[in-house]
């Protein structure tokens, strides 16, 4: 099973484009030790020929120019995509969904809470509904995603809902702390081969926090790839690019006691990578002290382009 990181910014990618905070300058300028990075999106798969999208992020167009595995291979029109599987509502997760309105036949995964969200939108109507089918998964059922013409990917997905938040153009201010926030708005995946040649690997895009429950199901784990937004709670205030903390955006910071790095000390992860990380994170500078910690806890920083075999 293969891994293919598109994207590895969270919303607005690094540099942002209305962003002038030290990261995004020293990116736009140039810097090597500040990488460009896209929005979060991964693509998978399990005999290198057809590939499970998840998310699709608004930079869906350009991630996919710039990864040959995902080029058109047969014929006039093609492309090896066979489905897409959205964690959440988010824009920056669904947006993508419209660079994939030419006429290319493909599934869509959701809960049924987003793919609510989508049919309550008419600009997905593009997505032409004789081509792309859009079917629901259930929390805690397995099961193998296949593409628009019922073939399966090899791969098995388990979908289970993580502390998160709804998607910040869905927030009702009347409904309480929570926004109106049900558990199928943010969700994480377990993903593995479906012959069983691997544990496979959790893909956490998004995660407010690390209840025991989920420490318990993350200890041991092959790979995990887990939300890195801020490096701090209060990192955007403090930036003066923001007025709301990690937590009130459905994230945790990575560092502080009630980080994630602390949450995943004791957890045995074999290989550790954050992904969704905002612009202002220092630690996407490669010669911050912020990336010299995390990576001295054994995580690393995923880029666009990182490539990962199970």
């Amino acid at each position: 099973m293969k891994i293919l990181v598109l994207g590895s910014a969270a919303g607005g990618g690094f540099p942002q484009w209305n962003c002038a905070c030290e990261g995004c300058r020293r990116a736009r300028s140039g810097d090597p030790a500040a990488k460009p990075r896209t929005q979060s999106s991964l693509a998978v798969t399990a005999d290198g020929e057809r590939w499970l999208l998840l998310n699709a992020s608004p930079d869906l167009g350009a991630q996919l120019l710039a990864n040959p595995q995902l080029h058109p291979r047969n014929g006039l029109r093609g492309n090896p995509i066979g489905a897409v599987l959205l964690t959440n509502a988010d824009i920056d997760h669904v947006a993508g969904l419209l660079t994939l309105r030419e006429s290319h036949p493909f599934a869509v995964y959701a809960t049924p809470r987003v793919h609510g969200v989508l049919a309550g939108n008419s600009v997905f109507n593009v997505l032409n509904p004789e081509l792309v089918a859009r079917r629901p998964m259930a929390l805690g059922e397995p099961f193998q995603p296949a593409g628009a013409d019922g073939r399966p990917l090899g791969l098995e997905v388990e979908v289970f809902a993580v502390p998160g938040k709804v998607a910040l153009y869905l927030e009702d201010a009347s409904a309480g702390p929570g926004f109106g926030s049900v558990a199928e708005d943010t969700v994480a995946l377990r993903i593995r081969p479906s012959d069983g040649s691997s544990d496979g690997f959790f893909y956490i895009p998004g995660c407010a926090a690390m209840p025991g429950w989920l420490a318990d199901r993350l200890h041991g784990a092959p790979l995990v790839l887990f939300d890195g937004t801020t490096w701090t709670d209060d990192e955007m205030i403090r930036s003066g690019t923001g007025v709301k903390t990690a937590a009130r955006m459905g994230h945790m910071p990575m560092s502080g006691p009630a980080g994630s790095m602390a949450a995943f000390a004791p957890l045995s992860v074999a290989r550790k990578f954050y992904i969704h990380i905002n612009n202002t994170n220092p630690a996407l500078l490669e010669d911050s002290p912020e990336r010299a910690e995390a990576e001295a806890a054994g995580w690393r920083i995923a880029h666009d382009g990182l490539e990962l075999t199970l």
